[in-house]
């Protein structure tokens, strides 16, 4: 790699590096991406994990993915094909009874415990679409800034909140007020205050606590419920999907977009330094020592392992460096994935059928979700914990042999760090054979039919993919990280304290999940900088660079 031909060098390999380097080398830079793992695409990969066997081993499912990176990046041509699921929920409440969600469907689900239920459950639905429709237009824009430099800075950051304000105004009375409610409640006490049946707020409840250390009654779990909601999967708004291949079958088409408009990807190349120059970001140090000099430096690594281990504290703002060491992270997630001789079969539903394509959620109840927590909270692990299953080979023939099968369980409540002081790797195991036994006691004989297993604690997420605390999310989404205020309020636009120096991952807006749009979004906020006129002079006359001008915008 020889420096003098990197204009912007991308540190992760992750799915939104990859979409934040698509759009900077569309636009004309020359862009580098260094990835610490033999394989690109962060979380979202797929990976053989027993003989024979492949599966999504991290993220596990699509809804998120923006439909404008999608059309820009040309991943359909590029091979990726993303297929809903034919039932949306699946939850086996005990021996005899369930709650299958998907459309057309749930109501008279619901109706099976609730009458009142089931006519209450279209006006809740229609709610809260229409507030996911409100948040799901705020995903493309960088959230107005803070700013103390003056009336040059302030100004476009004054018309930006205004411009968010016009479209909140759009909304009716009760749109505002439902609005208010979900980020000021939390998800039980609004769910509580909707419905009477323990089955369909678990449905929606569920939705509260993914990826989310919390009880469904802790504060900020309304957001998250609204969060999960705002996705869609070919067009159809608010639904789940598979990717064909598993998750790295996105980053894989990606990268294959990436390459083709000029992108440099390396992979087994860990950055253990930024190199910060006269004040500003001048390259990167890889941990085989070599010194990398680019224009731009932008981090797709959560925002506590980049200012907590690749920036000398020294270069940043004392307050700045105090509010990063408390950056809330820990998404309560153990996550498996095994190989399996059958489908399983449940014992309220045990023909296969459509509830197989769904994401199967063994959590009856929101009390059941509640006891999780603290659970965990007390003792490191839910004594019944809350575990979704996928069975993603039922839809795709690719990941396993011929009649057998692959799943994802997607298991919490567990303590990020456990409370007695020990590692995670002295439990891990016995943790998965409590999973593995819930599965078991919705559908007996899955235990017998697994074949082979791959246990990842939240230890292992932070090892492996740099998940801090094992968080998906990376950085919890509550009120003070988000917005404008993630990672840090002054720095919600990409922009990091350290000119030249940028973030583009989940740890900005609009937070977690396979969504490209943090990439997307940092991008834009680069190629602005890029084309302002003296912004990279200093770093130009240093040798380092030369001036460009960007002719390509973003789009």
């Amino acid at each position: 790699m020889s420096s003098e031909q990197i204009d912007v060098l991308i540190i992760g390999g992750g799915h939104n590096g990859l979409v934040c380097a698509f759009y900077l080398a569309r636009a004309g830079l020359r862009v580098t991406v260094l990835e610490r793992r033999g394989i690109v695409g962060g979380a979202a990969v797929t990976e053989t994990f027993a003989p024979g066997f492949r599966n999504s081993t991290a993220s596990y499912t699509v809804s998120l993915l923006n439909p404008k990176i999608i059309v820009d990046m040309s991943l359909a041509e590029h091979g990726l094909r993303l297929v809903e699921r034919k039932l949306q929920n699946f939850l086996p409440l005990n021996d005899r009874d369930y709650l299958a969600v998907g459309a057309g469907r749930t109501r008279a689900e619901v109706a099976k415990f609730s009458q009142r239920d089931a006519a209450r459950f279209d006006e809740f639905s229609a709610r809260l679409a229409v507030l996911a429709e409100a948040v799901r237009e705020t995903l493309l824009m960088t959230p107005p800034n803070v700013t103390e430099t003056g009336w040059t800075d302030a100004l476009p950051e004054l018309i930006k909140a205004g411009g968010l304000g016009r479209r909140l105004a759009r909304l009716d009375t009760v749109a505002r007020r439902d609005l208010l409610a979900l980020f000021g409640q939390s998800a039980g006490d609004l769910l509580d205050g909707w419905f009477e049946s323990d089955p369909i707020k678990a449905a929606f409840g569920f939705d509260a606590i993914v990826g989310n250390y919390a009880s469904p009654y802790g504060p900020g779990t309304g957001y998250v419920l609204l969060h999960h909601a705002i996705g869609e999967v070919n067009g159809a708004k608010g639904v789940w999907g598979h990717a064909i291949g598993g998750m790295g079958a996105i980053t894989e088409a990606m990268a294959a977009a990436c390459r083709g408009v000029g992108v440099q990807i390396h992979t087994q190349t860990e950055v253990c330094e930024v190199i910060v120059e006269k004040g500003r970001a001048a390259g990167v140090v890889t941990m085989a020592g070599a010194a990398l000099r680019a224009r731009a430096i932008v981090s797709n690594l959560n925002p506590k392992l980049l200012f907590g281990t690749l920036v000398d504290p020294a270069a940043l703002p004392a307050d700045f460096v105090e509010r990063m060491s408390r950056y809330r992270c820990g998404s309560g997630t153990f996550r498996m994935n095994v190989a399996l001789a059958a489908l399983p079969r449940f014992s309220c539903l045990p023909e296969a059928g459509d509830h197989l394509t769904a994401g199967i959620v063994m959590a009856p109840s929101l009390a059941y979700m509640d006891r999780a927590f603290n659970d965990a909270r007390a003792h490191g692990w839910s004594k019944a914990p809350i575990v979704e299953m996928l069975i993603p080979s039922v839809i795709d023939d690719s990941l396993a042999p011929e009649g057998k099968h692959v799943a994802s369980l997607f298991c919490q409540h567990v303590a990020p760090l456990l409370p007695d002081g020990s590692s995670w790797d002295a439990h891990k195991e016995d943790v998965a054979d409590l999973m593995i036994d819930t599965v078991e006691r919705y559908a007996p004989g899955f235990k017998a039919s697994v074949i082979a297993r791959q246990s990842l604690s939240p230890l292992d997420l932070e090892r492996v993919f740099g998940l801090v605390g094992g968080d998906i999310m990376h950085g919890v989404l509550s009120l003070d990280q988000l917005f404008s205020a993630r990672p840090v309020l002054g720095h919600g636009n990409y922009r990091s304290p350290i000119p030249g120096l940028y973030m583009c991952g989940a740890g900005t807006h609009p937070g977690g999940g396979v969504s490209g749009i943090p990439g997307h979004n940092a991008a834009r906020e680069i190629l602005k900088d890029w084309r302002r006129p003296g912004a990279f002079a200093a770093f130009a006359r240093s040798g380092h660079g030369r001036d460009r001008r960007v002719l390509v915008p973003p789009g």
